[in-house]
């Protein structure tokens, strides 16, 4: 459906899909500051801990082709709404859980829910929106979502203090119902329909969307911008940055609760400037990720070389530059919405949107066991050399993202220069 303006009530339908985007990134890292909790509640040790949100974390991924598919049949109302209830039933059994095998499959069905928000409201915002509103619109989506993770930062550590751990959690739970109000009520799959469906989809049908959307080298490219972007952000955030602060740079727990909300504020800060920019330089786009990740990597190699604890100053300098990769990543949707026409965006927004968490998966595995491994026998007693082992190993999936966006940006352009070479003549809507 293309649009020059944007639709009646697009804002309405584009908050409520914010609001439960919001309600989904706060339960996904609602772990984050439970980390140390966890591991007495349940008597576990750091690999199973890692183990929690690596579940989560591969249910996610492993779901985003499959919901790409389902979105495209199906529309965003009614994936949302089963999104949205899953997300709900699975906080409120991690609220009651006891022990380790059923707070396990709680997570796992967090993850499962997770998993069908953000692509949802993504496509919406295709929808309803003008083409040149969507990058920013997108951002804005990617940005105000991690209000969720503020929120499961400072106002979650108190009401795990104040209130335990089973109420705290049922609280949260209970934000569900509420949205789920405004879901029903608001929701418009377009503006000319309240739940829209595609066409049946038979596997020839899908291996032919998931083909085309995979051959195309502008969704490689955005594929390897989220893998390399994100995944730093996405680890502290979700689990270790909380135990990093505390046990491996001996920081007070208000000061990590501090760091964590800065990471968050630092995502929302940069999202509309990195929006404005890959708007009025989309020939950029790719450059402006290099040079993000650049800097990531700058400042993680100050504070884990550092002569003993780093200052908070320089911990609040990496917190800023790690936050900008968040909206980074953003910039891969760029990409697909680009190179992909509407009746595949669904399956290309889902080969995405694995990138950057199979990367967050893989590293906060690789955390937990190399954590493990430099403090046998020791699950909550992290030491600052173990956890600047365990945080080097960024820099093995730092180098493989790098290198994979060079190559893949080097062929988007070669595609366009041999089948639009006047594209580079003039500013692409793109």
């Amino acid at each position: 459906m293309t649009q020059i303006r944007s639709s009646p009530g697009a804002v309405a339908v584009w908050v409520v899909g914010l609001l439960v985007y919001l309600l989904a990134v706060f339960h996904r890292s609602s772990l984050a500051v439970a980390g140390l909790a966890a591991t007495e509640r349940f008597d576990i040790s750091a690999a199973q801990l890692s183990s929690f949100t690596m579940l989560q974390l591969l249910v996610y991924t492993l779901m985003q082709i499959p919901v790409g598919l389902v979105l495209d049949r199906f529309g965003s109302r009614r994936i949302m709404l089963t999104g949205l209830l899953t997300l709900t039933a699975a906080q409120s059994l991690f609220a009651v859980a006891d022990t380790y095998a059923v707070a396990l499959l709680a997570r796992l069905f967090v993850g499962m829910g997770d998993a069908m928000i953000f692509v949802c409201v993504l496509r919406l915002v295709n929808t309803w929106f003008a083409p040149r509103r969507i990058p920013l619109v997108t951002q804005m989506t990617g940005v105000l979502g991690q209000l969720g993770g503020i929120i499961a930062a400072v106002p979650m550590t108190l009401a795990l203090r104040e209130l335990g751990w089973t109420k705290a959690y049922l609280l949260a739970a209970s934000l569900g119902i509420v949205l789920l109000v405004a879901l029903l009520a608001f929701i418009r799959d377009s503006p000319d329909e309240r739940s829209a469906s595609g066409p049946p989809m038979s596997l020839t049908t899908i291996r032919r969307s998931l083909g085309e959307s995979w051959e195309h080298p502008g969704t490689r490219l955005g594929l390897w911008t989220h893998f390399t972007t994100q995944f730093s952000a996405t680890t502290l955030g979700l689990l270790w940055g909380y135990p990093f602060f505390v046990r491996g740079e001996n920081l007070s727990s208000g000061q990590a609760g501090a760091l964590l909300t800065i990471l968050v504020v630092a995502v929302m800060a940069a999202g509309p400037a990195l929006a404005w920019f890959i708007t009025r330089h989309p020939w950029h786009r790719s450059t402006l990720v290099l040079s993000i990740v650049g800097a990531i990597v700058v400042m993680w190699t100050i504070v884990l070389t550092w002569r003993g604890d780093a200052p908070f100053w320089l911990l609040v300098l990496l917190m800023l530059a790690v936050g900008v990769g968040g909206p980074a990543s953003m910039i891969g949707f760029d990409f697909g919405r680009s190179f992909n026409p509407v009746h595949r965006m669904g399956a290309a927004i889902g080969i995405i949107n694995q990138g950057g968490f199979f990367a967050s998966l893989v590293l906060v595995v690789a955390i937990g066991l190399i954590l493990d491994w430099r403090t046998p026998g020791a699950s909550a007693a992290y030491t600052p050399s173990a956890f600047r082992w365990a945080m080097s190993f960024q820099y093995v999936l730092w180098g493989i993202g790098l290198v994979q966006i060079w190559r893949y940006r080097v062929r988007v352009r070669a595609k366009i220069m041999r089948e639009e070479p006047e594209a580079y003549g003039r500013t692409p809507e793109f």
